[in-house]
């Protein structure tokens, strides 16, 4: 029996709180707190059970600090923005308290995704006795995790790995994103990087498309290679890999207004004089765009994402594919999300249960396929994520 606080009471913020909701004999304490308390008893308000809410700004070291001293958790569930997490961190290690999050940092003034700045704090937490698990989402998270269950128990060693993040979802409106807008579009035109022959290749945010079919009729789609960060780690962390790519599904609709959105220069992280008034585009771009948490009633389809492996198995090529499909209007009944949001909550539960239960628990910073995968994997099957492994003769994504 653990108590947790959980940072951010957006989409994400919202499964979290749900999921966790369901375990109380893991979480027998829940604490929701946000820059707006009122986000978070909208929540609250929704579940079967009490849990306390808070206002706290998750910029602010000594306010974070005062409110994890208050409450006394066993652990932290960050769930607010990437540019958070550092303060946020050294808010855990200033009050003893374990960390857990589903992105890593980014400073809010550039579109860099690395885990530099957060493996730095490997020291700190391991000097503190705390844990820190980075990227306890689905991708970051469950792709890494899926990543390390295959090499355990399909090869002797993996030289290939493809992340597939499909979204056969619509929601109705011309434009929208499934989580936070102004992340989602840093993330989306950010150079492309892939791992090939022991580098990243930088390519322009993009540039590479492939025709990919969805298994159990999902259906098939156009997916894009882009940079995302949990290359980075599986890389690092897998060094026989020879090639890792990360692609992402785009509707057309999609592609043709970030294209309008970002020649007229809407989507510019750096601020911009109006009306005597520093404004950064994008971030008032966020304001007119839907709410992604309110997309759950409307939307309809389902999302796939998975892992494909090549590698050698005594001696012989063999290719594994490791997937979920989740279906949005199942997640809406559940816990009132839609799939993207369901998609990240629900790992981050799961990860937050394997620190609370001593599975995974070790000072330092980690990265989430550093730890055995198969009590992640049974838990993904439990609690609403059920995945399937199949063996394929062939995958080729550059034909």
């Amino acid at each position: 029996m653990s108590k947790v606080v959980i940072i951010g009471a957006g989409g994400v913020g919202g499964v979290v709180t749900h999921k966790c909701a369901q375990l109380p004999e893991v979480f027998s304490e829940i604490v929701l707190a946000s820059r707006t308390e009122e986000k978070c008893k909208a929540i609250a308000a929704q579940l079967d059970r009490p849990i306390k809410t808070a206002q706290v700004d998750a910029d602010d070291v000594a306010a974070l600090t005062t409110l994890l001293e208050q409450e006394k958790p066993d652990l932290v569930i960050n769930v607010a923005l990437p540019y958070q997490d550092l303060t946020i961190m050294d808010a855990c290690l200033a009050a003893g308290v374990d960390y857990l999050d589903t992105a890593n940092y980014e400073p809010l003034d550039t579109a860099k995704f690395e885990y530099k700045w957060q493996w730095a704090y490997q020291e700190k937490f391991q000097q503190a006795g705390l844990t820190a698990l980075l990227g306890s989402g689905f991708d970051p998270g469950a792709t890494n995790v899926f990543t390390s269950w295959i090499a355990k128990h399909h090869f002797d060693e993996i030289h290939e790995l493809d992340i597939i993040d499909v979204n056969g979802g619509d929601h109705g409106y011309p434009f929208a994103t499934n989580f936070n807008p102004e992340i989602n579009i840093r993330e989306v035109t950010a150079e492309c990087r892939h791992w090939e022959n022991g580098e990243f290749v930088t390519t322009p945010a993009m540039s590479k498309k492939a025709s990919f079919t969805c298994p159990e009729q999902v259906g098939s789609y156009n997916i894009y290679r882009m940079y995302h960060e949990e290359l980075e780690s599986l890389v690092k962390h897998f060094p026989t890999l020879k090639r890792a790519q990360f692609w992402m599904s785009f509707g057309d609709s999609y592609l043709k207004h970030l294209e309008v959105l970002g020649n007229v220069g809407m989507t510019g992280i750096e601020a911009v004089e109006f009306q005597g008034q520093q404004i950064v585009p994008i971030q008032f771009l966020k304001t007119l765009l839907p709410d992604p948490s309110t997309l759950g009633p409307r939307t309809k389809g389902k999302t796939c994402i998975g892992c494909v492996i090549k590698g050698i198995k005594d001696g012989k090529e063999k290719i594994v594919y490791v997937y979920n499909i989740k279906d949005h209007q199942d997640c809406y009944k559940e816990v009132q999300s839609q799939a993207i949001s369901y998609t990240t909550g629900v790992p981050a539960m799961i990860g937050a249960k394997m620190i609370l239960e001593g599975k995974w628990k070790q000072p330092g910073v980690w990265n989430i396929e550093q730890f055995d995968p198969d009590p992640f994997m049974e838990d993904m099957n439990k609690y609403g994520l059920p995945w399937q492994v199949v063996e394929l003769d062939q995958f080729d994504l550059d034909k």
